[in-house]
């Protein structure tokens, strides 16, 4: 996945096991039910009742075991948490049951979004054979055309077809959408969202507190390893004027600690505020050599990214931090910067979960682990919360990974924004959900 518009197609095409609810926050796809023993240890999936791939043939747990063990070989356990890929099994025809190592409350959440199964040993996964409510018509470097899939297990999708085009910025695609040239346009960001609201032939869909775009200072060795240092950064930050200037208002101030719509988020931790005196104060404690220039390299990917790392570096000036600014081209990005550099920008589209971030990014085991944060408390809270049931005792653990964000982690989360989609007014019940289930479009039409 290397932009939005095929992450969008990939949704579309494919479905995963399960995915972002309501209430609670994991939903059946592919999956219709899911159950654990008592130790919580061994976690059985049924697959959907009538599920098929786009050339017919049913899906069987051969093919789920096959594509989870795909994942977990390519991806370790930040795709698929058990210890290994003879941890994924089939229990009869259309089950499969994954055992955890220790035990694990959080199975079903974890593989949200992108665990999607492939027919067993598909060998060119060019050809896209899902099992999702579209099937891909066409390709070309992120511009599609899907049909509708009509013996999609959960009911034909309502439109006859998606095309889906790739824009370079979220600036572009919203340029489209003024001009009347898509339909849709997703996550365009605040400026983009108070123009559409002047105009009667469109649509602004706002979901508070989204999106996180915040910044990842790398933790195991470089400029930023002394917590001290990262301490001062965030306490450099005027959250409030970032949260005016970047998002124009459609957002919330943040507190360091991702996951902030999850139903356990410790509103208790002090908010934290500007403090040039102490900021200072750290930098000369640590030693750290303000002479230098120091790179935050960006990407044009979620609205307001770049200029969010442009505020923040005027803002660090403040307290003797020279930082220079550098724009990637995203693709670039992570193939060089990301998991790699000292301070570079990020984004995430998902926000209720604690627990999802805590395990995609920030657990000393993950791949994908953009601060390289090694913490064995923290690895300890963690383990603690995936073995804990509901109640008290996951609170407790939750809030403690938290906690230990809070003090020492990573991130700059500085602020939440709105997630901003653009529709024209003949676009229907398109999803409200954050994160992943924004693309779920099969119940979406278009009116006469």
């Amino acid at each position: 996945m290397s932009n939005e518009s095929d992450f969008l197609i990939m949704s579309l095409v494919y479905d995963p096991l399960t995915v972002p609810g309501t209430d609670p926050n994991v939903a059946p796809r592919l999956a219709s039910t899911w159950e654990s023993d008592r130790e919580q240890r061994n976690w059985t999936f049924t697959i959907a009742d009538g599920a098929r791939f786009h050339d017919g043939r049913p899906v069987t747990s051969e093919d789920v075991v096959w594509s989870l063990r795909r994942l977990r070989a390519a991806g370790g356990e930040t795709k698929v948490p058990v210890a290994s890929v003879d941890d994924i099994n089939p229990t009869g025809p259309n089950a499969v049951v994954l055992t955890c190592a220790a035990p694990n409350s959080q199975m079903p959440l974890l593989l949200r979004m992108m665990t999607f199964v492939l027919p067993k040993g598909t060998a060119d996964v060019t050809e896209a054979i899902g099992t999702g409510p579209f099937r891909l018509e066409s390709y070309d470097n992120g511009n599609a055309r899907l049909v509708r899939n009509d013996d999609w297990y959960g009911g034909a999708p309502l439109l006859d077809a998606i095309e889906v085009t790739l824009f370079e910025s979220p600036e572009a695609m919203a340029n489209a959408i003024m001009a009347g040239q898509i339909d849709v346009a997703s996550s365009v960001g605040a400026v983009a969202g108070r123009m559409a609201e002047t105009r009667d032939d469109l649509e602004v869909f706002r979901r508070p507190n989204d999106v996180a775009v915040a910044i990842a200072m790398r933790t195991s060795d470089g400029p930023f390893a002394d917590p001290r240092v990262r301490e001062a950064l965030r306490l450099a930050v005027d959250r409030e004027a970032m949260v005016s200037q970047v998002l124009s208002g459609y957002g919330t101030v943040a507190n360091d600690i991702l996951g902030t719509a999850d139903p356990t988020f410790d509103a208790s931790i002090p908010q934290r505020a500007r403090d040039l005196d102490r900021a200072r104060k750290l930098l000369s404690e640590a030693k750290f050599d303000t002479k230098k220039t120091y790179q935050l390299v960006t990407k044009q990917e979620a609205a307001g990214e770049v200029e969010s790392a442009k505020v923040f570096a005027s803002q660090a000036k403040e307290i003797g931090l020279d930082i220079e600014v550098v724009v990637q081209e995203a693709n670039a990005f992570y193939d060089a910067t990301w998991l790699k550099a000292p301070l570079y920008t990020v984004n995430w589209g998902t926000n209720d979960s604690v627990m999802f971030f805590a395990s995609k990014v920030m657990y000393s085991r993950t791949k994908w682990n953009e601060t390289n944060f090694h913490d064995q408390t923290f690895d300890k809270a963690y383990a603690t919360a995936l073995a804990a049931p509901p109640g008290a005792e996951f609170t407790k653990a939750s809030r403690a990974i938290q906690q230990i964000q809070y003090d020492r982690g990573g991130y700059i989360v500085w602020g939440m924004a709105d997630g901003i989609d653009i529709a024209s007014s003949s676009v229907r019940d398109l999803p409200k959900l954050g994160g992943y289930g924004r693309v779920q479009l099969e119940r979406v039409w278009l009116s006469n």
